[in-house]
């Protein structure tokens, strides 16, 4: 079922990390393109072709023993004039040695003998032509070669172009940009949930029977304060409900007393038929003792008062003393041990005493009315109800520290009195455990 929860409910902290992380890198490449858009519209048509005319060029440059300086017709010299006809340039050293090929413009047959002394240029907007010019540099094996050119502004995409030529900007600051947005992210949005994780954890802790519990709503996200609310108000109409269980189950409780003493006022009134009367009796002191368990279940219920000093040996002595003449009228030998003369602990020393004298009398039911009923406090705080009668069968035993569980429907009780021991030990934060053969049975708190 949690690995069901999991796949159903992904995780908010990594549906936010990523989705903002996409959409900061979506924005920081629109950002690149549209700077590229930009610049295309501002610079030379020419860019698109720049770097391709320029490579070619610086490949194909020689000089001759007289210091002339030639083009090869290398293949991509060839390719670079078959694809673009109305190519034309003037290539240039500093020297002023230079090479042309195509047709010059008019407007640029006085510049082409002095490319030698441009590093750098964008000619265009001239009112005598309408050719787009483009001035650029190159190291070639010969030296630097300056180069004019024209012809190409229609050819290629110079956003691409852009683009290729300004990848080490780019590149570094995506390189620099993306560790911070995968780091930065998930400790914003994590930063962010903490106070719902905060709030999740406190509602974990709620105890049922800790009345009055809410969760906090100062520093919640706006966004997630109306499911606080709505959780906290819940909380309030469960206590209100349970406050009427609880008043109507006591006050039920109380109301059986005075018919209970009433019934046993007038059997032992009765003169005649003894054994008739004894039978009576039983049945009315086991429904007091239903009753009384049912008041000791919602005290225990509402225990909070776990504060004051206890000392376990003297509330399982207690216990002991108080039921040995029932033991002994029940058949039974009942021994009290202990391994330290006293062990302190802070708690609520009437429910822990109701508790062990419900392990006790638990024991005198079901110990077969013969043997021995142990009850022994070990020096770590554990409390020790042990008999020698018919043990519990395995498929009951982790059933009978529920309310109003028997292990047999003709068991005597309400099936109350190990339900209110696991009840007192979860109040005092301890647990019990049980152990139980085919002859005999131990029943012991651990605080």
């Amino acid at each position: 079922m949690t690995g069901m929860a999991q796949t159903r409910n992904p995780s908010l902290w990594w549906r936010l990390s990523w989705q903002l992380s996409l959409v900061i890198i979506v924005v920081v490449v629109s950002v690149i393109i549209g700077l590229c858009i930009w610049a295309a519209t501002i610079m030379s048509p020419n860019i698109a072709m720049e770097g391709k005319i320029v490579s070619v060029i610086a490949q194909a440059a020689v000089l001759d023993r007289e210091g002339n300086m030639h083009l090869l017709e290398t293949p991509g010299m060839k390719a670079l004039k078959e694809e673009n006809g109305a190519l034309w340039f003037v290539a240039a050293t500093t020297k002023g040695a230079s090479v042309s090929y195509g047709t010059i413009p008019p407007a640029y047959t006085t510049l082409a003998p002095l490319v030698h002394l441009f590093d750098d240029a964008d000619i265009r907007g001239s009112a005598t032509t309408n050719e787009i010019a483009t001035i650029e540099n190159v190291e070639t094996a010969i030296g630097e070669v300056r180069i004019l050119f024209g012809g190409v502004a229609d050819k290629g995409w110079p956003v691409l172009a852009l683009l290729a030529r300004s990848y080490p900007i780019y590149i570094s600051l995506i390189a620099i940009a993306l560790p911070a947005i995968f780091l930065a992210v998930p400790h914003i949005v994590g930063r962010a949930l903490t106070k719902v994780s905060d709030v999740a954890g406190k509602a974990a802790e709620i105890d049922p029977r800790r009345h009055g519990a809410r969760l906090p709503v100062d520093g919640i996200p706006k966004e997630v304060a109306p499911l606080v609310i709505a959780f906290n108000g819940a909380l309030e109409r469960l206590e209100g409900e349970f406050k009427k269980r609880r008043r109507f189950l006591i006050d039920a409780a109380h109301e059986l007393r005075t018919p209970i003493a009433i019934m046993q006022t007038r059997i032992d009134g009765m003169p005649e038929r003894q054994q008739e009367r004894r039978r009576l009796l039983n049945d009315v002191a086991r429904l007091a003792e239903t009753a009384e368990q049912l008041l000791d279940f919602e005290r225990n219920d509402q225990a909070v008062m776990l504060n004051e000093p206890m000392d376990l040996v003297e509330i399982a002595r207690s216990a002991v003393a108080d039921l040995a003449p029932l033991a002994i009228a029940g058949g039974y030998q009942i021994s009290f041990q202990n391994d330290l003369e006293a062990i302190e602990r802070k708690g609520n020393p009437p429910a822990l005493l109701r508790a062990v004298a419900n392990l006790i009398r638990n024991a005198i039911d079901h110990g077969g009315n013969s043997g021995m009923i142990m009850v022994f406090v070990s020096k770590d705080g554990r409390i020790e109800v042990s008999d020698e009668g018919p043990g519990i069968p395995p498929e009951h035993q982790e059933f009978v520290f529920e309310p109003f569980y028997r292990v047999t429907p003709k068991n005597a009780g309400a099936g109350l009195g190990l339900s209110l021991v696991r009840q007192v030990a979860a109040n005092h934060g301890g647990q019990v455990s049980i152990k139980s053969a085919e002859t005999g049975t131990q029943v012991a708190i651990h605080l």
